[in-house]
């Protein structure tokens, strides 16, 4: 659906990057780029992928030859942040509906949203969804950002980002139809299309085991981006939050053992690094950003026990606020 490509192939140099237009500058058909087959996929049905050949198609090259891989990185943070904002516009979708839905639903003769055990759900997604906004918003300011420090952190920031977030999307989806009922099964409500769409930005660009090894490349060659996210993280501190405190100390002392351990173990072991190092920055961003009554149930309920099925909030949570900022914002 495109008119160009940026796609990576083997020079005498290794892997390159090359520009692949559609159409060549003398306005003929680039017959090089030959489509095999449309993807007949689970969802996203209106944006059509297909498997392509490249049989002697003529394209520029981008970059330096054999550095392919770093060249086009700088191309996907930004399409990595789409995957986020993708999952992030799906799951607030489905909050909305499951907020309206429960908001005129009786039973038991009681508005649905006004029953506890509904009300503590919800609250929960609410919660999600703002830790989510938040942080995305930050990485759309590194990445529009010309200073060298943003650079590293969003080098850093974007793909740990991209893992969590995407990977927490269907579960969430799923969550939100669940409070509507048998309802939320049924084709003729927005359900079944989000939850189609849902595992989908978590397979683009890099699923999570590919994420999770470019993570560790990070880490490993670029140091400073690690230290980028650790600084952001950290700025919380000032902020009184005896949850976060007690994890960044730990936080703190394990970023010693990471840096230290073997490729081996901490390749087994990124998906577990990756987890702590998103949690973090989302409460740190909550707790600078968010109301107290959000953030510090975003840190209750995700950094020292987390919780990760959603209705596990403590019950002395303020429910009601964290429901009405939502509508406040809607």
């Amino acid at each position: 659906m495109s008119d160009a490509f940026l796609t990576l192939a083997q020079t005498d140099k290794g892997l390159t990057c090359f520009f692949v237009p559609r159409w060549l500058p003398n306005n003929e058909k680039n017959s090089g780029f030959q489509i095999q087959r449309l993807k007949d996929k689970l969802g996203n049905q209106s944006n059509a992928s297909s498997e392509i050949e490249y049989n002697n198609a003529w394209g520029y090259r981008v970059g330096e030859e054999g550095r392919g891989v770093p060249t086009i990185i700088e191309m996907v943070n930004f399409t990595r942040l789409d995957c986020i904002i993708g999952s992030a516009s799906i799951m607030r979708a489905a909050l909305g509906n499951a907020l309206y839905h429960t908001a005129h639903r009786k039973v038991f003769n009681r508005i649905l949203i006004e029953q506890p055990l509904m009300k503590n759900v919800l609250a929960d997604l609410c919660i999600e969804s703002e830790a989510i906004v938040v942080m995305l918003f930050r990485l759309a300011q590194a990445l529009d950002s010309t200073n060298e420090k943003e650079r590293r952190f969003a080098r850093l920031a974007v793909p740990i980002a991209k893992y969590w977030v995407c990977k927490r999307c269907p579960g969430y989806v799923y969550e939100a139809m669940e409070s509507i009922g048998g309802c939320g099964y049924v084709e003729d409500f927005p359900f079944a299309r989000l939850y189609r769409e849902a595992p989908l930005n978590s397979i683009w660009e890099g699923s999570g085991n590919v994420i999770c090894l470019d993570v560790l490349r990070a880490i490993q060659k670029e140091p400073e981006s690690l230290t980028a996210v650790v600084e952001e993280i950290a700025k919380a501190t000032t902020v009184k939050n005896e949850d976060f405190d007690v994890e960044f100390h730990h936080f703190s002392a394990n970023l010693v053992q990471l840096t230290s351990k073997d490729v081996k173990a901490l390749e087994t072991e990124s998906r577990k690094i990756i987890e702590k190092l998103v949690l973090m920055l989302q409460a740190s961003l909550l707790l600078r950003s968010s109301p107290p009554a959000v953030a510090n149930a975003f840190c209750a309920s995700r950094l020292a026990n987390p919780h990760f099925n959603y209705g596990a909030l403590d019950s002395a949570t303020d429910f009601d606020a964290i429901i009405k900022r939502y509508w406040d914002k809607s």
